[in-house]
C-alpha cells in the first residue's frame, strides 16, 4: 500500500518535467509572437536609420569638417560616449520587435568596439623603473597643501602640476620639499623630481605667457626629457560652437618643440585640454604614445572630477615603455590627477 501511495502522489504532481516543457514553449511562443511576418522587417526603420548614421559618424569622424564651430573636434572629444546610444537603440529595437533595427544596431556596435574595445581590457603590468604623475591643481583650489600631499602619496618620482598661481606656489613648495629635493616652476606650471634636473627652460607655445616647460631629468636609468604643458582652455558656445583656435595653435607649437628634442627618451605631462581622438592634437599625438592606451584599464577619464567624461589630462611617452597607467583619487581640484609607471630601456643608451 505504501508503494502504491507513492506512485499515485508522483503521477498526480503538477511540477514534473513533462509539464515544464509545454509551459516553457508557451512562454517562448508568447514572447516571440510579434516577431513573425513581414511587419517584423517593416517596423523600426527610423531606429535602423539612426543606427546606421551613428556608425557612419564614428567611421568618418576624422572627415567631419571643422569649418563651423570646430564640429569635428567637438565630436572627437566625446567620441567614446557615442557608444552609449547603442544599448538604447538595441532596447528600442527589441520593444518594437524589429529585426531590421536589431541588424542595423550591430553596425555601430562593431565600429565602436573596433575604435575603443582595446581600452576596455586591463593592460596593466608589473614592474617599471619610473613613476610619473600630473595634476591640474585648479587655480581656485581651496586646499593646495592637501592636494600636494595627496598627489605625493602616489609615490611618483616625477610630478608635474599645472594651473599654479603665484600665491599658491609657496604652499606647494613647502608641502612637497621633503619628498622632492628638486623642483622648478615656470609661469603657471611646475615640475618636482626626486632626481636632479638640468637644462630647465620655458617652451614657447604661442601664448605670450609661460604655460609650458622642459627639463632633463637624470634618472638612474639615464636622462629623460620631461615636458610639462597646460594648453589653453576650450569653450562650447551656441553662437560659436567649439572655440579652440588658441588651443590648436599651442598644440602645434608644442608638437614642433618635441620634434626638435634631441634626447631619445621623452615624457609629456600635462593638461592638453583635449583628448587624443581630437585631430587638433595630432602634432603631439603623432610623436608620443598614450600610457593609458598602452598600459591602462578603461578610458581613464580625468575631467570633470565630479563626473569624469573626457581624458584631457595626458601622460604621453616616447623611448620608454608604459607598464601601467591609472587615475588617482579626487583632490580639491576640478581635475583628477593621473599617474603612470614606465620602463626605461637602457640597451640603446
Amino acid at each position: 500500500m505504501a508503494q502504491q501511495a507513492y506512485v499515485t502522489e508522483t503521477d498526480s504532481g503538477s511540477s514534473g518535467p513533462e509539464r515544464q516543457g509545454p509551459r516553457l514553449r508557451s512562454l517562448v511562443g508568447r514572447l516571440f509572437a510579434g516577431w513573425r511576418g513581414p511587419r517584423t522587417w517593416r517596423r523600426g526603420i527610423v531606429t535602423a536609420v539612426v543606427a546606421i548614421l551613428l556608425a557612419v559618424v564614428m567611421l568618418v569622424h576624422s572627415r567631419i569638417p571643422n569649418a563651423y564651430g570646430n564640429l569635428g573636434s567637438l565630436t572627437e572629444t566625446f567620441l567614446p560616449w557615442l557608444g552609449v546610444l547603442v544599448p538604447f537603440l538595441l532596447l528600442i529595437g527589441l520593444l518594437r520587435r524589429s529585426a531590421t533595427a536589431l541588424i542595423a544596431v550591430v553596425l555601430p556596435a562593431v565600429v565602436w568596439l573596433n575604435l575603443f574595445g582595446g581600452l576596455i581590457w586591463d593592460k596593466t603590468a608589473g614592474g617599471g623603473d619610473l613613476t610619473v604623475a600630473t595634476h591640474n591643481v585648479n587655480a581656485e583650489n581651496a586646499d593646495p597643501a592637501g592636494t600636494a600631499r595627496d598627489v605625493a602619496a602616489s609615490g611618483a618620482d616625477i610630478l608635474a602640476l599645472e594651473e599654479l598661481t603665484a600665491a599658491a606656489v609657496p604652499t606647494y613648495e613647502r608641502a612637497l620639499e621633503s619628498a622632492y629635493p628638486h623642483h622648478k616652476v615656470v609661469g603657471t606650471v611646475g615640475l618636482w623630481s626626486k632626481y636632479p634636473m638640468t637644462d630647465v627652460r620655458p617652451v614657447d607655445i604661442n601664448l605670450g605667457w609661460e604655460r609650458a616647460m622642459r627639463a632633463t631629468v637624470a634618472t638612474p636609468e639615464g636622462p629623460v626629457a620631461v615636458y610639462v604643458a597646460h594648453l589653453p582652455s576650450v569653450r562650447v558656445k551656441l553662437e560659436a560652437g567649439f572655440t579652440a583656435r588658441q588651443r590648436d595653435e599651442s598644440a602645434d607649437a608644442l608638437g614642433e618643440a618635441i620634434v626638435h628634442e634631441k634626447l631619445p627618451r621623452k615624457i609629456l605631462l600635462g593638461d592638453l585640454n583635449g583628448t587624443l581622438n581630437d585631430r587638433a592634437l595630432g602634432g603631439v599625438s603623432a610623436q608620443l604614445r598614450s600610457t593609458q592606451g598602452a598600459a591602462g584599464s578603461g578610458f581613464g577619464f580625468s575631467w570633470p572630477a565630479s563626473f569624469p567624461m573626457a581624458r584631457i589630462d595626458q601622460i604621453l611617452v616616447s623611448g620608454v615603455e608604459p607598464e601601467s597607467s591609472w587615475t588617482l583619487p579626487r583632490t580639491g581640484s576640478d581635475h583628477l590627477p593621473i599617474a603612470a609607471r614606465v620602463r626605461i630601456d637602457t640597451t640603446g643608451s
